[in-house]
């Protein structure tokens, strides 16, 4: 589970290899403003859903790079010290290790991230 009360984060890996993934149906079901739940494990990385509306805190990974992927909605990738990215559906952005960074989203955006599975999901 997230540190903050407002982030619904599951780390659990919610899909086995040779499983079908349907992402329209999580979307429809969540109900909660911020939700993270990792897809699946691919050799030494995650995929992850983020469904999410708002801002989320800046934060850097120090040893994973960490790829935003859109599917639906606005994404804002603030970086600290450079240019973002706003991304729309089918874009895509990879922040790399040590770049300090926030995400941020309008209105309801999904999409999907991808990173070593040692990635902190809670953005310490």
């Amino acid at each position: 589970m997230s540190e903050r009360p407002d982030y619904v984060m599951h780390m659990d890996v919610l899909f086995d290899h040779l499983a079908k993934i349907d992402v329209p149906k999580l979307v429809a079901e969540c109900t909660d403003p911020w939700w993270n739940q990792t897809l699946v494990r691919v050799n030494d990385c995650v995929v992850r859903l983020g469904i999410i509306e708002g801002e989320f805190h800046w934060h850097k990974h120090d040893e994973e790079d960490e790829l935003f992927f859109v599917l639906q909605g606005r994404l804002f990738v603030d970086i600290e010290d450079g240019e973002g990215a706003e991304l729309l559906p089918h874009q895509g952005f990879t922040v790399p290790r040590g770049v300090v960074h926030r995400t941020r989203a309008p209105e309801k955006t999904v999409m999907l991230m991808m990173s070593k599975a040692s990635v902190v999901a809670t953005g310490s």
